[in-house]
């Protein structure tokens, strides 16, 4: 019985260093609020690369820009109001709009590319 019982705390210790010892969480944020898309092939476009353009949100709403191209990519306000840093491909990046306004935003990888989020 004795032995049994090592042996079963051996195997749950063995299972918990197998899973590397991180304290944060593994699983991928969801993007919420209002989603714009950066789209496949954006840092060869303007106006069409965020997708919708512009966004329009009430005041308190959230904007998550959701990278879907195969390259980093930034969304940054013009008046340096947010700036998401880089976007990995796949990753996202959430803003909350508090104050009501027009919000010109840019990447700054890919200066083309160009957005405005209405808070209204």
């Amino acid at each position: 019985m004795r032995i049994s019982r090592l042996f079963l705390a051996s195997a749950i210790a063995a299972a918990f260093s197998a899973c590397g010892g991180s304290k944060s969480p593994t699983t991928p944020t969801t993007p919420t609020g209002t989603i714009v898309s950066i789209v496949s092939g954006s840092s060869t476009l303007t106006t069409t690369a965020y997708s919708p353009n512009p966004v329009n949100i009430a005041v308190g709403g959230t904007v998550s820009w959701m990278n879907n191209d195969n390259t980093a990519h930034t969304a940054t306000a013009n008046n340096g109001g947010f700036d998401s840093g880089n976007i990995a491909p796949g990753a996202s990046f959430s803003r909350t709009f508090t104050t009501a306004g027009s919000f010109p935003y840019k990447c700054t990888i890919h200066p083309g590319m160009v957005g405005t989020v209405n808070v209204q």
